[in-house]
Parts: structure tokens; sequence; C-alpha cells
């Protein structure tokens, strides 16, 4: 790969908190990430909301791991297949936790790994509403 490979555990906890509520739809902690130099994390949490062009930010701005750990979350098995090829091994594991995969949920929790369950259970609430948007007749599609 010609770039270094990004993870969420090159953040600070402070850092994944404002993306955390980021990823709820909070423009308040978007916008101070994208003010204090992380517009990575900012266009992560638009596309685990279905913004395909936060996605395409992604894989062309030098965090395509992150567009991809996007489509894992949303389990497409080429992103979880490529996370595994990368060697992104948090990443992976994070997607699957995100997929409510057991065996993934039970590793974050034996490491103690509080920030990220935070944000897993985050995005749960998130795949959950999205579900419930897209058997919801009278909504529209965003993506």
């Amino acid at each position: 790969m010609a770039h270094d490979i990004h993870s969420l555990t090159d953040y600070d906890v402070k850092v994944l908190l404002a993306f955390n509520e980021a990823i709820k739809g909070s423009k308040r902690f978007s916008d101070f990430l994208l003010q204090n130099g992380f517009p990575e994390l900012t266009a992560l949490a638009a596309a685990i909301n279905s913004d395909t062009d936060a996605l395409d930010w992604l894989l062309k701005n030098g965090y395509p791991e992150f567009g991809v750990l996007s489509n894992a979350i949303d389990n497409e098995e080429h992103a979880i297949a490529w996370l595994k090829k990368y060697h992104c091994d948090f990443l992976f594991q994070f997607a699957a936790a995100c997929r409510k995969e057991d065996e993934a949920i039970k590793w974050f929790a034996d490491h103690d790994l509080r920030i990220f369950i935070l944000i897993i259970l985050t995005i749960h609430r998130v795949l959950l509403y999205q579900s419930w948007d897209a058997s919801d007749v009278h909504k529209i599609r965003r993506s």
C-alpha cells in the first residue's frame, strides 16, 4: 500500500468522544473535528450514516481504510476481505463488533476498550434507525 494505514486507535479519547457525537449527527462535534484537523473522522461519521459523498472523500483523500471500514460495517463482503488482506486487524474487529458479532464484541470487552464499545453501541443505534428508515415507505433513501 502506498500510505500508512490509519486506525481508530491513532486518536486521543477526547477526539474519539467527539467522533461518537458526530456519528449521532451532532453538527457541533462534526464541525469541531473539521476545525481541529480531523476531517477524516467527520467523513467517516457521515459515511456510517450512509453519506456516499463522504465515503467517496475518504477513498480519494488518503483514508481508504476508513471508507472500507464503513462498507465492512454494512456487511459488504469485499470490504471485510480487504480489511483482512491488508491486516487492518483492529478495524476488522471493530466492523465485526458493529455487525453485532459476539466474538468481536467480547474481544472489546476483554480488552476493556470502553471508548470503542461506546462508539460500537452508537453505531448499532444508527444502523437500527437506518433499517427503520429503509422500511418506512414515507421516507426517501439518502443513498
